[in-house]
C-alpha cells in the first residue's frame, strides 16, 4: 500500500472529485436518486464522492497493487467506481483553483475506486462538525459500473 494523501479537502456542495489530470475537466451533471443513494457520480474521466458534511473533511488516498481488504461491518458507506487515468490524477472540491489542487501518481490505465466513509452519524444538528472520514482505495482492474457493497441511510 502506498499512502498518496492524507489531508483536508474542501466538501462543496458535499463533494469532492478524483479527476485524470490529462483531459479537460467536464463536471458530470446526471445527478439521479440512485446516484444519491450511492454517493458516486462517475463522469469522463473523473469520480465524484459526495460526503455527509458541506465542510473541510478529511480524506486519505491510498494506492494497492490488489484489491484491499477491509472490514466493511465497520464503515458506514462503502461503494466501488472506476476511473480512467493517464498516470496523474487530480484530487480536488468542486470550487476548488485546480491549478494548485493536489496532483497523484497513479498507475495508468483503468482504475477501481473504493470509497469507504466512516462516522457519517457522528455530525452536529448544524452539520457544521463530525468526525467523518472518507478514504479512497485505488487499484488497477476493469471498469466496471458502481456497486454499492454498505449502504449508508440516515437513521
Amino acid at each position: 500500500m502506498a499512502l498518496l494523501f492524507n489531508d483536508q479537502l474542501m466538501a462543496d456542495y458535499h463533494q469532492f472529485y478524483l479527476a485524470d489530470a490529462a483531459i479537460a475537466l467536464d463536471m458530470p451533471t446526471d445527478y439521479s436518486e440512485t446516484t444519491l443513494r450511492a454517493r458516486m457520480l462517475i463522469g469522463n474521466g473523473m469520480l465524484i464522492a459526495m460526503t455527509e458534511r458541506n465542510m473541510p473533511v478529511p480524506v486519505r488516498v491510498e494506492s494497492h497493487d490488489i484489491p484491499p481488504i477491509i472490514d466493511i461491518a465497520a464503515a458506514d458507506h462503502v461503494v466501488i467506481g472506476s476511473l480512467h487515468t493517464s498516470g496523474e490524477i487530480v484530487l480536488a472540491g468542486l470550487t476548488d483553483h485546480l491549478p494548485t489542487a493536489p496532483r497523484l501518481q497513479v498507475p495508468p490505465g483503468d482504475l477501481r475506486v473504493m470509497v469507504v466513509s466512516t462516522g457519517l452519524g457522528t455530525l452536529s444538528t448544524d452539520g457544521l462538525t463530525g468526525d467523518d472520514r472518507y478514504t479512497l482505495h485505488l487499484w488497477p482492474g476493469p471498469v466496471q459500473d458502481v456497486t454499492v457493497l454498505r449502504q449508508w441511510d440516515v437513521r
